[in-house]
């Protein structure tokens, strides 16, 4: 998608912090984190929403998960926990239409989260 915020990010043409990338996804520091970890894991295949996952995209959103997993043990958040959401539409917050995966950690996180 040529006017994909994300897409941008993912090709180099709008910097970002990438704190992990490797064939099937690329990871970044939020700009407006919302806890001291807060990394947004995106597939380098564009897909809009969750409503637009189909099957042959199973591997690439677990490996978003997996991703986030390593990374999260990385910084030393699995002990004390973190979370990971993946928001679906405007009225459950996505801004972005590409799906992304964040991970919050590094403080305690309530539920519900509002």
């Amino acid at each position: 998608m040529s006017d994909c915020l994300f897409c941008k990010i993912r090709d180099g043409q709008i910097p970002a912090k990438v704190v992990y990338q490797d064939d099937t996804c690329l990871a970044f520091e939020d700009i407006n984190p919302q806890a001291p970890t807060h990394v947004l894991f995106i597939p380098r295949k564009h897909i809009a929403t969750v409503n637009d996952i189909t099957e042959g995209d199973e591997a690439t959103v677990g490996h978003l998960f997996t991703a986030a997993a390593k990374l999260a043990h990385q910084r030393g958040h699995d002990a004390n926990g973190y979370r990971v959401v993946m928001n679906t539409n405007r009225d459950a917050g996505q801004t972005v239409f590409h799906i992304h995966l964040h991970l919050l950690a590094g403080r305690p996180l309530m539920w519900p989260p509002g």
